[in-house]
């Protein structure tokens, strides 16, 4: 006779997936131009910012050098210095403008003297109306040089623009990863003209890993985010380490699942996307169950039980039987930590004489 043991265990519910890389990215070209350098093939291994491939930048450096010597021209038309990268002017002060004013100013002055002498009866009336006319044209051009220098001002900033443009399109001319990974494709080849958008290389994040699971109806009521995930792959035997992150707001009514994602670090790169995997995710750490050695189970025609003594003879007990740890099977329901089972159950049936031996 041995007693029913109480055990903690974890408890936990198996799922198979499929690892798959956490971000599929496929690299292209900004701009139009012919593919100088790819410095990377099938396998390669890429850090964050490393150049991958290059286009010629010929063309665009031709573009700059071209922006920026208008930039000067615009520049030296307000009177800035041709190189530099303050773009303030005052508008009073530039050449157009004081000319405009000087010539207004002469016209308010001969005005105002011919109006003296017209009321003194010096002058006849048709030259002080000439000086009105002169005085109105001379502050229509002063206007006019005021707006010019305003219209000078946003071409200035128009070609600043332009050199900005040239400037990060030279940029563009390098395309680098954007993150960490490997090439799973090489999409273009040396010399080939590309358009803007067309595909280079395509790159996979490699860490962390994703592996989506369906669980049971069933267990997806303990499902949660935070649990551990222990997971197997084919071929390896070593046991990966995962975490519960994202789940499926629904069950899927085709086979009464609930879908979840893990994450699984790789920062070693090991595991590889594509990877049949086998996962236990732990839905309690320390669960406490009844267990009994695997010997004191019988089992005929699809019926459980174990067998006591009581006053001198067998008893049949039916149990519920869970998982098998080893040399032992959990019991979930019929039998209470501490009970007495016979072990090993043999050919006992109940109802028969035995003797406890002590």
């Amino acid at each position: 006779m041995v007693p029913a043991a109480e055990s903690a265990v974890a408890r936990t519910v198996s799922a198979t997936g499929t690892l798959a890389a956490d971000e599929q990215i496929v690299l292209g070209t900004k701009i139009v131009g012919r593919l100088a350098e790819i410095s990377v093939d099938l396998g390669s291994r890429v850090k964050k910012g490393q150049p991958v491939a290059r286009i010629d930048a010929t063309d665009y450096q031709h573009r700059l050098d071209q922006a920026v010597a208008a930039l000067k021209q615009a520049r030296v038309r307000l009177g800035l210095p041709a190189a530099g990268d303050d773009d303030h002017v005052d508008l009073t002060q530039t050449a157009v403008v004081r000319q405009a004013k000087a010539l207004l100013d002469q016209a308010q002055l001969n005005r105002d003297r011919l109006a003296r002498l017209w009321e003194q009866q010096l002058v006849a009336r048709a030259e002080l109306d000439g000086a009105v006319s002169a005085l109105q044209v001379a502050e229509g051009r002063y206007q006019d040089a005021l707006e010019e220098v305003q219209n000078r001002q946003g071409m200035l900033l128009q070609r600043r623009s332009e050199v900005d443009l040239a400037r990060q399109q030279i940029t563009d001319t390098v395309i680098l990863s954007p993150t960490d990974g490997a090439v799973v494709e090489r999409q273009a080849a040396v010399g080939e003209f590309l358009n803007a958008g067309a595909p280079v290389v395509s790159l996979v994040r490699l860490h962390p890993l994703r592996l989506r699971l369906s669980v049971p109806e069933r267990e997806a009521a303990s499902v949660k985010r935070g649990q551990a995930v222990k997971v197997a792959i084919e071929g390896d035997t070593g046991v990966y380490p995962g975490m519960v992150v994202r789940m499926s707001p629904a069950i899927a009514e085709q086979n009464r699942t609930l879908l979840i994602e893990a994450e699984v670090p790789n920062q070693d790169s090991r595991l590889r996307p594509g990877s049949f995997a086998r996962a236990e995710v732990i839905l309690q750490a320390d669960e406490r169950i009844v267990t009994i050695p695997a010997t004191a189970l019988v089992t005929f025609a699809g019926v459980e039980k174990v067998l006591t003594v009581r006053d001198g003879k067998s008893e049949e007990l039916r149990v519920t039987t869970g998982r098998r740890l080893g040399e032992r099977i959990e019991v979930v329901t019929g039998l209470k930590a501490g009970q007495l089972v016979v072990d090993p159950a043999g050919n006992l049936t109940g109802g028969q004489a035995v003797s406890v031996e002590k």
